[in-house]
């Protein structure tokens, strides 16, 4: 919808405290028991560590466009649950490997007659493409032939992933299964927004038994024997075409061939510590596995189980941390988001035109608009954030034509804030929602509490948030760069100004002087919540804090009452919502860890920033598989213990899993000036469990760099053993 002057102010309103929108619910912790994760596109299995599902209440299943396509598969041998020896995940998230054995196995008396251990199972599964395979194989230890009884149990429930997070329906659609062939069963679903959703399980060799919740085979191994059984699962929806499935060694051949192209985007850093090895590498795949192909380039999905799907913030952030070493993927996003930009008002998904997207659903829910966010804009920080990725990404590749390309979606992100973020006026972006289905907080802490008073009073809105004042500023500058290398002058001038001003209001309104800290908010009547949070610390991510505030600030990030040990608390100990195990009120989240040392280390302070890397390093070091997880509690570091877990957590997350690159990126103060070829290190550290770092290739223009840093004590030397190209090194100090 076209526009002309300055939109409606929005009238005040306050937030409402019960019940919370979208909450998760968790009846059982995601920590109770090791879960494991593979994705591919828009496929995703959460399984337990025996490779099942469907035993708890929690989010295991099989899914596919935010719907469980398969709520329940479980093997039992013999009548009962196998003993597990071995379940791991692929470093580079290929396959799940589960290895199993017999239990004692008893005759009709009561004896022993098979003891455990004797029958070995060994399940191999993956995702590719819509479908889901797995491969059982069976040997015989023993030295007299068994009989082997294998029983897989199935259910296909196609709840929506929300109704999985806990929301609650009236009504269902209508579900059945068949059997279509002596090797195949089918669930099918219709549901109440008319669209099919099928399931079919495909069995090789046919199993002796079959009915619509299970399969059997009875099995005959001689001693030394072995034999295998393929599953083959497929996820469809009625009217859109699939592949048909591969034979199984065939498809995983061709996942194979996918993995190491992937795993390029990052490159193959390397250092003196192989936990840290491990840790990288395990970003990295993660970041492959979460990176999804779209019609517009790769996307970061943010994370699984919760949230595998388009999100404007997290792939905006994502891929901002990765740019130095990943820019194809920021115009992915880039293009991606330009595509779903809002062009008019719909206030049952809070757009507005220039608006971008927060979140795009496939589900039944939002499809019947039971929920917003089929295609949802309730987000304050995108828009800006948006612009900033485009000057980050022009920045590091010089790629005029991408810009020229979306420069449309850049100027209507521009009129937005000016407009529809501004309503009242008061040269500062706020949000207040349009809908009551709508979240209630609309930046990067959306918990219903998640924004309040030094009393702990929630604030009232319209809210204007630190950290959106300071993209705004950033996303100002970013614009005037844009608009200049696209021969703009006129307008870049403009908006520069117009960051100046954006500038000293913010430094009038939101800093305060007692607290020695940038408010967390102004609320609807423009008072500051005077709380010290870690939305501060975003100030100095985008260079709108003053050098003599970004001091007192960076003294705080790093003292008791913020630094856990682990990382930096959202809110501070001893404020009056701080909770260690609150979503957003004290607790820990490695993405806002990473904006903070960048923010740190653009004032100088890479000696802070090196010891928030230090803390989540450590904390990485303590999980099964080296990954930070979406966040933690923020309790504080324990000697001889992990950090303390938080319930619901995504993990994988993408921008979790992207924090160690820009960490990196902070102690290193990488800068990758395209136009000029060169790349700049401002006053490069590295922390304390780094001795030497080699990165194999750095893409410059035309140039491959390979840099390799050495860490002596405090000072760090640097030395290029690779090149091609006329790329430079420059080191300041």
């Amino acid at each position: 919808m076209a526009d002309e002057g300055r939109a409606r102010a929005y009238p005040a309103q306050a937030v409402e405290v019960q019940p919370e929108e979208y909450y998760i619910e968790a009846e059982q912790s995601l920590v109770e028991r090791p879960l494991r994760t593979l994705k591919r596109d828009n496929l995703f299995g959460v399984f337990d560590i025996d490779g099942d599902f469907g035993a708890g209440k929690g989010p295991e299943g099989l899914y596919f466009r935010d719907t469980r396509f398969l709520s329940r598969f479980d093997l039992t041998l013999n009548g009962d649950r196998p003993l597990l020896l071995d379940s791991v995940v692929l470093e580079d998230n290929a396959a799940l490997l589960v290895d199993l054995t017999n239990n004692d196995i008893h005759d009709a008396d009561g004896r022993v007659r098979v003891t455990r251990g004797t029958i070995f199972a060994n399940r191999w599964k993956f995702l590719i493409g819509q479908h889901c395979y797995e491969r059982i194989g069976l040997r015989n230890f023993g030295t007299v032939s068994e009989t082997a009884r294998i029983d897989l149990a199935f259910g296909a429930d196609f709840v929506d992933l929300f109704e999985v997070r806990g929301e609650k329906r009236k009504l269902r659609g209508v579900g059945r299964a068949e059997i279509i062939s002596p090797s195949e069963l089918l669930f099918t679903y219709r549901g109440l927004d008319d669209i099919v959703r099928y399931t079919t399980i495909a069995f090789d060799p046919p199993p002796h038994r079959l009915s619509e919740n299970g399969a059997g085979w009875d099995l005959e191994l001689e001693p030394d024997g072995r034999v295998g059984i393929t599953i083959t699962i497929t996820c469809a929806i009625e009217g859109e075409a699939v592949a048909p499935p591969l034979p199984f060694l065939n498809a995983y051949r061709d996942l194979r061939r996918l993995i190491p192209s992937e795993r390029k985007l990052l490159g193959g850093m390397s250092s003196s510590n192989p936990l840290f090895d491990e840790v990288l590498r395990r970003a990295a795949y993660d970041l492959d596995m979460l990176i999804t192909a779209t019609p517009h380039g790769p996307y970061p999905y943010a994370g699984v189980p919760w949230y595998s799907t388009v999100f404007g913030r997290d792939g905006i952030l994502s891929a901002l941390f990765i740019v130095s070493q990943a820019p194809e993927v920021a115009q992915g996003v880039l293009r991606t988001l330009a595509a779903s930009q809002a062009t008019q008002v719909d206030e049952r998904a809070d757009a507005q035109p220039g608006k971008i997207l927060h979140e795009s659903r496939a589900g039944e829910m939002a499809e019947l608009g039971e929920v917003p966010f089929r295609r949802y804009y309730g987000t304050v920080d995108a828009t800006p954030l948006f612009i900033m990725l485009a000057d980050a990404y022009f920045a590091r590749t010089g790629d005029t034509a991408t810009i020229r390309e979306i420069w449309p979606n850049i100027e209507a992100a521009m009129h937005w804030i000016d407009v529809y973020g501004d309503a009242d006026g008061d040269g500062f972006v706020e949000y207040c929602r349009m809908t009551d289905q709508g979240l209630s907080n609309q930046g990067w802490k959306d918990s219903h509490d998640a924004i309040f008073h030094a009393d702990g009073t929630l604030a009232e809105g319209p809210i204007a948030l630190c950290e959106v004042q300071a993209y705004v500023f950033a996303a100002k500058r970013g614009a005037a760069n844009l608009a200049r290398a696209l021969g703009s002058e006129e307008q870049a001038l403009r908006w520069e100004e117009e960051a100046d001003r954006i500038r000293l209001l913010f430094e009038e309104k939101f800093w305060l002087e007692d607290l020695q800290i940038y408010a967390l908010a102004l609320d609807g009547k423009k008072q500051p919540c005077r709380v010290r949070t870690s939305n501060a610390g975003h100030a100095l991510f985008t260079g709108i804090a003053s050098p003599e505030r970004a001091a007192a600030m960076a003294e705080q990030f790093v003292d008791r009452t913020f630094f856990s040990g682990w990382g930096v608390r959202t809110v501070a100990t001893g404020e009056a919502r701080y909770n260690p195990m609150s979503y957003h009120n004290g607790s820990v989240w490695p993405h806002d860890n990473a904006v903070i040392a960048l923010g740190l280390a653009r004032y100088g302070y890479r000696k802070e920033a090196a010891k928030i890397f230090e803390g989540l390093f450590a904390a990485a070091t303590f999980d099964e598989l080296r990954r930070l997880p979406e966040l933690f509690c923020g309790f504080r570091r324990r000697p001889r213990r992990g950090p303390t877990a938080y319930p619901v957590a995504c993990a994988p997350q993408a921008w979790a899993a992207a924090a160690p690159f820009a960490l990196l990126v902070a102690c290193l103060g990488l800068e990758i000036d395209e136009a000029e070829e060169c790349v700049r290190l401002n006053a490069p550290i590295l922390p304390r469990f780094i001795d030497t770092l080699h990165v194999p290739e750095l893409r410059v223009g035309k140039s491959r760099l390979a840099l390799r840093f050495n860490r002596h004590d405090t000072d760090v030397t640097v030395a290029v053993p690779d090149r091609s190209g006329p790329a430079t090194v420059m080191i300041v100090k």
